[in-house]
């Protein structure tokens, strides 16, 4: 008899990497995926714990799923990923109808852990974290699959320690995949039809680092660059203290390296960042987004920001307004900040209160919405390469890609064209996305 399962994913690329690693998984002992929790025997939660509200969060999912096991008692309910990896025994203690909890380094137990349930119906923790020699064998490749753009993982972990960061408490400390793996896991992506590869994890810019004779980042994308197949170039995620000059040249000198980078500034005021443990000052941030706009002066750049830190004063915060101002951001993802377990921020006094954590936020978004909008805004009537992935949902004919800053546009176009770069006339700029016409030589 056939066996379902059914997996929710939260968070960052890295979690996307795993989900689809525990789907191969499953699916290589009988498990078929389906849309809907209740036409499953196994719930699994692939989870998020960066910030308490994406913690909260997966408490709540796992209460839908209650009724459900009330009514089929046999169904097993797991959780993976970080929250799981962070709170451990005390899920289990916690949610009585949890069968399972797999952390960060387990993902490759979950199929023995499932089949101990199914035929002993004990309840399974695995969250130890590996070594770093079984870490370094264990690095996910992608399935085979018809999708056109790809997530390559370059390393894992983090050493940083931010202040306010729970990775390397969830995730482990660096470690960075063998080059030759991950060039010959972009050389079968591309023979696959892939063409466009993110290459990711924690702080890619430290990539090859601790490893003994590894070439470091910037020579890694120079070897990715040659694959024939591959059109596109992205990399994410980007400490700014460890993105090298080498690196900064790439965007000037490689021509499938897409025209945007995310480079998380967490704040614009030193006194804040030196609290952070973030390892550079707002000069130094603001003198390496320079060389990146010199090296490539269409690069558009995207950035994290915590507002309300603990003893933010208004002059910090100021300090991050007027730093925005000044890179010009295309975009900017925004938190208020959430104290997370085991990390040294947890220790700090924290005296704003919500309402001024919030009113600080409202600002910054309202002043990050104008800079968007009109930056976005200068796309209109250009006639921009669009990298076509599929079909849109916008409607029957309709196209949809994305732009070298990662914007998507939906047009009208033959499904012949997935797969190819076209060149697309901006018509309509929307808030999340862009409207275009098909530019016909």
């Amino acid at each position: 008899m056939e066996k379902r399962f059914y997996l929710e994913t939260f968070g960052c690329q890295m979690n996307v990497v795993d989900s689809e690693r525990i789907v191969a998984l499953l699916e290589g002992v009988g498990y078929r995926q389906v849309a809907h929790a209740a036409d499953a025997d196994l719930v699994l939660l692939n989870t998020c714990s960066i910030r308490d509200k994406a913690e909260r969060k997966v408490y709540g999912h796992l209460g839908r799923f209650k009724p459900i096991k009330d009514e089929n008692p046999s169904l097993i309910i797991g959780v993976g990923g970080c929250v799981a990896q962070q709170e451990g025994q005390r899920l289990l203690d916690k949610i009585p109808y949890l069968d399972l909890v797999f952390g960060t380094h387990n993902v490759h137990k979950l199929p023995e852990m499932v089949r101990d349930v199914e035929e002993n119906r004990v309840r399974c923790l695995e969250t130890e974290f590996l070594d770093r020699e079984t870490r370094l064998r264990l690095f996910p490749e992608r399935s085979e699959g018809d999708t056109i753009s790809r997530f390559v993982t370059v390393m894992q972990g983090c050493d940083n320690f931010c202040s306010y960061c729970i990775v390397p408490y969830v995730r482990g400390r660096e470690v960075s995949r063998p080059s030759g793996q991950i060039l010959d896991e972009v050389r079968r992506l591309a023979e696959q039809g892939v063409r466009e590869v993110t290459l990711i994890g924690q702080n890619v810019n430290s990539y090859g680092r601790k490893e003994p004779g590894e070439i470091p980042f910037a020579q890694l994308l120079n070897k990715v660059h040659e694959i024939a197949g591959i059109e596109r170039i992205r990399f994410t995620t980007s400490h700014p203290k460890d993105l090298s000059d080498e690196l900064i040249g790439c965007f000037g000198s490689l021509e499938k390296l897409c025209w945007h980078l995310h480079l998380p500034v967490q704040s614009g005021s030193d006194t804040i960042l030196h609290k952070m443990n973030r390892g550079y000052t707002r000069q130094q941030y603001l003198g390496i987004v320079q060389r990146l706009k010199e090296a490539c002066p269409q690069i558009r750049i995207t950035s994290d920001i915590i507002v309300g830190f603990p003893g933010e004063t208004e002059q910090d915060f100021d300090d991050t307004l007027s730093l925005m101002k000044e890179v010009d951001y295309a975009d900017v993802f925004s938190f208020l900040y959430s104290s997370r377990p085991e990390t040294a921020a947890a220790k700090l006094s924290d005296t704003l209160t919500k309402a001024v954590k919030q009113e600080r936020f409202d600002r910054l978004i309202a002043l990050q919405t104008e800079t968007s909008a009109r930056i976005w805004a200068s796309d209109q009537g250009k006639v921009l390469p669009v990298l076509v992935e599929g079909e849109s949902r916008q409607g029957a004919g309709q196209l949809f890609g994305r732009t070298t800053w990662n914007r998507i546009v939906n047009f009208t176009g033959d499904r012949k064209l997935i797969g190819t770069i076209v060149p697309v006339r901006i018509s309509r700029v929307y808030k999340n996305s862009h409207l275009g016409d098909l530019k016909i030589a």
